[in-house]
C-alpha cells in the first residue's frame, strides 16, 4: 500500500467573507457579502459595518438592482471612510472643499488671463512704439556705410567738453 491511498483528500471548504468573519457567523455560497467583502479585505467592511452597521449594510445592498451593486458598495465604503475621517459631514465636507478650491483655482485663472491680456497689450504698445521710430528716420548711416547714428551731432558723443551734464549724479 502506497502512501498516496493513506492521505485523504478533503474538498476545499469555502472561505469566508471578511463580513462573515468579523460578525463570526458561518459564509455559506450564497452570501450576499461575499462578493463585495473579500476574506483579504476586513478593513473595507469593518468601516462600512462601524458606519452604518451589517444589517443595514444588507438591506440597501439587496434594495439595489444586482447589475449596480458593486457601485453601490463602493459608495457606501467611500462614504464610511469619508465618515470615518468626518463624522459631521462625512464625503459632504470633502466635496465642499472641493468646490471651494475649484472656485479660488477659477479665480487664480481669471486674475492670470486677465494678467496674460495686460502683457499682450504692453508688447503691442511697445512694438508699435518701436515701428514708429523705425519711421522717423532716427537712425540714419553716416557716409553710406554700416555705421548708423542718432540724428544729432554724434562729435559730442565722443568729446567730454562737448557732452552735456545735466543734474548733481556726476561725482
Amino acid at each position: 500500500m502506497g502512501l498516496e491511498s493513506l492521505i485523504v483528500t478533503r474538498p476545499r471548504t469555502h472561505q469566508p467573507c471578511a463580513a462573515c468573519r468579523m460578525l463570526r457567523r458561518r459564509c455559506d455560497s450564497n452570501c450576499i457579502l461575499a462578493p463585495y467583502f473579500p476574506c483579504d479585505e476586513m478593513d473595507k467592511f469593518a468601516k462600512v459595518h462601524k458606519v452604518f452597521g451589517a444589517s443595514n449594510v444588507i438591506k440597501m445592498i439587496q434594495l439595489v438592482e444586482e447589475t449596480n451593486r458593486e457601485d453601490a458598495v463602493k459608495a457606501l465604503v467611500y462614504e464610511a471612510t469619508a465618515r470615518m475621517r468626518d463624522p459631521v459631514y462625512g464625503s459632504t465636507g470633502a466635496i465642499c472643499q472641493l468646490q471651494k478650491m475649484v472656485q479660488e483655482l477659477k479665480m487664480q485663472l481669471e486674475s492670470t488671463k486677465a494678467r496674460v491680456l495686460e502683457l499682450q497689450q504692453q508688447k503691442d504698445q511697445l512694438w508699435s512704439v518701436l515701428m514708429n521710430v523705425n519711421h522717423l528716420d532716427l537712425l540714419s548711416p553716416i557716409n553710406g556705410g554700416d555705421n548708423f547714428c542718432l540724428g544729432y551731432d554724434d562729435s559730442i558723443a565722443y568729446d567730454p567738453d562737448k557732452f552735456p551734464v545735466v543734474g548733481d549724479w556726476i561725482f
